[in-house]
């Protein structure tokens, strides 16, 4: 499967421009690509990018632990600790695995909803976009400007050579070009295989190299099902038995997600999340409270779970679903309490949340179907989080 979905196109794009305006084969071509990835690689898990130099890409996104943030951080993993060892995040952090089929964030006018783009209300429109946001977020790696970042990449030779022979011998002369640089760098980095090697048990199952066992039949059977569950509503794109599935149809939504009140507690935060609204290209109040949908790949490993880290088990997270449509389901069984308040209550997607009321086995069917799209060097960790 070819992993780097842009690859044809940059590559067409770098023909007819050049690179310094000559002529490159293909050969070349793929030669740069290859050194922007390798740098970008050293991008990402470089702290020196971040204000007290502690910092990196990899302290938020761990590529031993499904590039996830896996800090307790005094908050239980809830959300991210900055560079300052003291400021806390009011979202987690993603997973970066398979984030680079994301479209750009845009508008379908057919399904009348806002689809991709980057973060979880889609502020930024490409990985790279994305790439650029931490480094001078002052409660994340806390840098003062690009210029100093920029500054930054200059105290390292390696990097004014690298950076002058893939860009030019004049990209430090603009600080926002250099920044700009640095951004697509990490992006080519997380564009590799390394964040999206299709070869989970699921993908397994669908070349003939796996077999499933009568639970994971069962909740295979109950995800892709339209007469039984919501699943199939969001986290399907490509449908059921093919290649490439990203277990996400890039919309947003609301689904009464609980207010995260022991996180609140710790960070401060007292302003409401508006989710989508926060994006500066949304202005509908109606879109108020909508996350983007996650990508499910990895999702066993990869809690705590919702855009505020606020269920720890994938199972509570079924089980959060399924009250929607089941009387039985009005305890969460983390807490011991009735289900907390959604922070935004008038926009959730009601409609999309309706199904067929699950039972104990059908939950653990569904889980057990969730754990088959582990890749394949995560699939240790399943055990840890038993």
């Amino acid at each position: 499967m070819k992993y780097l979905k842009l690859i044809g196109f940059s590559l067409a794009a770098l023909i007819l421009s050049g690179c310094n305006q000559t002529f490159m084969t293909k050969e070349q071509l793929a030669k740069q690509q290859l050194e922007k990835e390798e740098l970008g690689k050293i991008l990402f898990f470089d702290r020196n990018l971040s204000k007290n130099r502690n910092q990196n890409c990899a302290t938020c996104h761990n590529p031993k632990r499904g590039f996830i943030d896996d800090r307790d951080n005094g908050v239980e993993k809830m959300a991210s600790l900055g560079d300052n060892e003291k400021s806390i995040g009011d979202r987690q952090a993603p997973t970066a695995t398979y984030a680079m089929y994301s479209p750009k964030f845009h508008f379908d006018k057919k399904s009348k909803q806002y689809k991709g783009g980057q973060f979880w209300d889609g502020r930024e429109a490409t990985l790279a976009g994305q790439a650029g946001g931490p480094p001078t977020n002052p409660i994340e790696m806390g840098m003062p400007s690009k210029k100093a970042v920029v500054d930054r990449l200059k105290e390292n030779e390696y990097y004014i050579k690298k950076f002058k022979e893939l860009y030019g011998d004049d990209i430090f002369e603009s600080d926002e070009k250099a920044y700009t640089a640095m951004t697509e760098l990490i992006e080519a980095f997380e564009m590799t295989k390394e964040f999206a090697p299709f070869d989970s048990k699921y993908d397994r199952f669908l070349r003939g190299e796996y077999d499933l066992t009568p639970l994971e039949d069962l909740g295979k059977a109950l995800f892709f099902s339209n007469n039984n569950n919501s699943c199939s509503n969001c986290h399907v794109l490509k449908g059921e038995d093919k290649e490439g599935e990203t277990f996400t149809n890039y919309e947003y939504h609301n689904i009464g997600t609980p207010i995260n009140h022991k996180l609140r507690a710790k960070n401060g935060v007292k302003a409401i999340d508006n989710g989508l609204l926060n994006n500066p290209a949304v202005t509908d109040e109606k879109h108020k409270g909508k996350y983007k949908v996650p990508t499910l790949r990895n999702v066993a490993v990869t809690g705590p779970y919702m855009h505020n880290g606020v269920f720890k088990d994938l199972k509570t997270v079924v089980e959060f679903y399924d009250k929607y449509n089941n009387q039985n389901r009005k305890i969460n069984p983390e807490t011991g309490k009735p289900w907390a308040e959604p922070e935004i209550e008038e926009t959730i997607s009601l409609d999309d949340l309706k199904a067929k009321r699950l039972s104990d086995r059908k939950v653990e069917a569904l889980v057990a179907f969730l754990k088959l799209l582990t890749d394949k060097r995560y699939e240790h960790l399943l055990e840890e989080n038993k």
